[in-house]
Formats: C-alpha cells, structure tokens, sequence
C-alpha cells in the first residue's frame, strides 16, 4: 500500500476527568466486555485497550468539533498495513504493531473557514494495530473509548491537520457510521448494531451533550445541522 505523502499520524483517544459513559460504551457494558473502568475489570479479553486519559483537543460536542477541526467527514478505510513495530525481550509480549490505515473521503461535511490543509480524496492516518504474545495469540488494540478504525466500515470524523499528519481531535471526534448512520457500526474493536446501540443508550448520562449522542441513529444532514446550529456555517 502506498501512502499518499498527507502524512500519518497516530491515533490515541482519552477522557479529561471523570469517565463518562457513552450510548456505545453503555452496551459493551451490559454485554459484559466494556473496559475496566465501567466493570471492574482491567481489560477485554480478545482487545487490548479502551481505557481512559485526556484528549487532545476537546472532541465532545458540536461546538468542539467547529472549534478545533479543519474538516468533519464521513469516511471508509479501504486498506491497511501494520507499521512502527515494537519488540520486546522481556514479557508475554514478543511485539507491537500500529496500522497505517487508507481512507476514502466519502463527504466532506464541514470545512473551516481556513483549514491548515485542504482535505483530498484520500486520507491516512496511524491507528492501533495489533499484540502479538510468545504463544502466538494475536491481539486486537484500540484507541481509548473511540472505534478502531476497521476496513469494512464506515466512520464519522472530526479532523484536524497536526506535525504528523491528519488526526482525530480526541476520542469523541470518532463515530461508528455504517450505512450513514450514527452510532451504528464497529466500536473498539466490536461491531454494534442498531439494536445494540439503542439499548446501550439507557447507560449514557443525562447530561451528556456530545455531537455524538445528538446524531444517534441519525444522518448526515442530523450531523450538518448540529455544526450549523453550534456555528459552523
């Protein structure tokens, strides 16, 4: 896979303060493989990830996305290649790996006024690979709290142009979007229906304002008109 020369950057998701409980992170909890801060539990058993940290760039709501993206987009990773491996001599681990996955810029939702870069037809960004133990186990990782990033399915971003390349503003910038809908799709390495979305939304707070929560189950144009609503015509 050739990269097209926009630079890669790597994707790495957190929290600022408390944790907070997202619709798609309220169903992996009542399924039972939601991360260790909301079950007890210090990780999932086939993904190594989705914890929590602080992000980037503030990435919950409408007004954050405006505020520091230079695009929203809706967008499909069509292929990947593992990259930036890291072995280890001591431990269960024998190495790490990122991928460098491809995108394919479906639409262009929003621009800033004066984006850092111009947004093409194609994207490519560094997203967490893979664990590979000295048993040969294999090992999906995961950005924190935030989708994966999977060939095969759809997502909705918030993305801003950094030192190394094109970058999620934080994990709230990152919505599953299979079929340009909401919340429907792959999550930390899981793939979540409609359904599953729907019932895991009874774990989100009440006073969770993120874009994310608005869009649920919605489209492109519901997402349109969050931005244009927090002031980004």
């Amino acid at each position: 896979m050739s990269l097209h020369g926009e630079g890669v950057s790597v994707m790495q998701f957190s929290l600022r303060g408390s944790v907070r409980s997202r619709p798609v992170c309220g169903v992996l909890a009542f399924a039972g493989i939601a991360a260790g801060a909301l079950i007890g539990r210090t990780g999932l058993t086939t993904v190594a990830g989705c914890g929590s940290g602080s992000d980037a760039y503030p990435s919950q709501t409408a007004k954050d996305w405006i505020a520091y993206a230079d695009h929203v987009v809706v967008a499909t990773p069509t292929q990947e290649r593992d990259t930036n491996r890291r072995t280890f001599t001591k431990g269960p681990i024998r190495y790490q790996v990122d991928r460098a996955v491809t995108f394919r810029t479906d639409n262009v939702l929003w621009s800033s006024r004066r984006p850092t870069r111009a947004m093409g037809k194609a994207f490519d960004m560094t997203a967490p690979g893979w664990q590979v133990y000295t048993s040969g186990s294999r090992i999906k990782r995961t950005p924190t709290d935030a989708p994966r990033l999977e060939t095969g399915h759809t997502y909705l971003l918030a993305l801003r142009w950094t030192n190394d390349g094109w970058a999620a503003l934080g994990e709230g910038a990152a919505v599953p979007f299979d079929d340009h809908i909401g919340d429907q799709g792959e999550w930390c390495g899981r793939v979540l229906s409609k359904e599953d979305v729907a019932r895991g939304e009874r774990f989100s707070r009440s006073d969770d304002n993120s874009l994310e929560k608005a869009v649920l189950g919605r489209n492109e144009q519901a997402v349109i008109r969050e931005l244009e609503r927090a002031g980004g015509k």
